[in-house]
């Protein structure tokens, strides 16, 4: 990555111009690529016939450099710095072929510093242009990664910049009562309110109570993120796998009078009430001189050591 300084907005001055596919490869009714530095407005003027007005979908034929038609679409223009990276944005809306969005990635890829775009580089450029903080550009991974609507909610409200407010709120907070202290200290002989010393000390802690509750919220957002590892643990024929077929509404273990059927641990990932619950089936634990089953068990106990719930089945027999 080539960046060359900052301009006097504080922008970080990007050399290169990057590209990606937005949406996920593979046939589709529409893709997105998407371009993002000082070249977008060529690589519109190059590749659509022409600058569109600024944040207006406009119909265009696409070509690459030399004049040759790849599709009819829509593109697109940001102007930076009030765009989603900072930069200048453009988007190539077409067809969602994949041999189609090759060959618009490799006409970009021929246009002087351009080139395809490192995993993260659009969120990173984001960060570094302003556009975005650390705490939302982590939201953006989770919203991501979600896989229930509590995790995309707590997704939601990080990215809304809740927790940057709060926590610019705190440091003003302990600047005004650092300058306070300082009065104290400076000005000890000198007539200060008598009950400036015990408000300080009020303020002091009720900033430490608030801190508190933004920690206890932390580690329960990160339980709604991470969600629970639920190890099923028992001797062989113990119901494991039927236990986790049921749950999981399908046939995801191999059930089997023979013991030791399950060798390898089994993942199941499911929605309980909003909270991921990550389900695994384990090999039956007994004594064993079959090196496979013994590799089997060995995962059993280590998948154990690190779940949150351990959970026995025990015959009843």
């Amino acid at each position: 990555m080539m960046i060359t300084g900052s301009g006097a907005d504080g922008m970080q001055q990007h050399v290169e111009t990057i590209f990606a596919l937005a949406t996920p490869p593979g046939r589709s009714a529409i893709q997105v690529i998407r371009v993002s530095g000082p070249g977008a407005a060529r690589a519109l003027r190059r590749m659509a016939g022409g600058l569109p007005e600024p944040r207006r979908a406009t119909l265009a034929t696409i070509t690459d450099p030399d004049g040759n038609r790849l599709d009819r679409g829509m593109v697109m223009f940001f102007p930076g710095p009030n765009s989603a990276t900072g930069e200048d944005l453009a988007e190539f809306h077409l067809h969602g072929s994949p041999v189609l969005g090759r060959m618009v990635m490799q006409a970009l890829e021929t246009l002087p510093r351009f080139r395809l775009a490192d995993p993260g580089e659009f969120t990173r450029r984001s960060f570094l242009n302003g556009r975005i903080d650390l705490d939302q550009a982590e939201a953006i991974g989770d919203m991501i990664d979600a896989d229930t609507a509590e995790q995309h909610r707590a997704a939601m409200s990080q990215l809304d910049g809740r927790l940057g407010t709060i926590t610019e709120s705190w440091r003003e907070q302990l600047v005004n009562l650092s300058a306070r202290l300082e009065a104290l200290i400076d000005f000890a002989d000198e007539e200060l309110p008598d009950d400036l010393d015990q408000a300080v000390r009020q303020a002091v802690d009720q900033l430490i109570d608030a801190m508190r509750v933004a920690i206890a919220q932390a580690e329960r957002n990160m339980l709604n993120r991470d969600g629970i590892t639920v190890a099923i643990l028992g001797r062989p024929n113990a119901g494991k796998s039927t236990l986790l077929n049921i749950l999981a509404g399908d046939d995801r273990a191999i059930v089997s009078p023979e013991a030791g059927t399950t060798r390898d641990l089994v993942r199941v990932s499911l929605d309980i009430g909003g909270l991921a619950v990550h389900l695994i089936d384990t090999a039956g634990i007994r004594a064993t001189t079959g090196m496979v089953e013994k590799e089997g068990i060995r995962r059993a106990i280590e998948a154990a050591s690190t779940a949150a719930i351990v959970l026995v089945l025990i015959e009843s027999t």
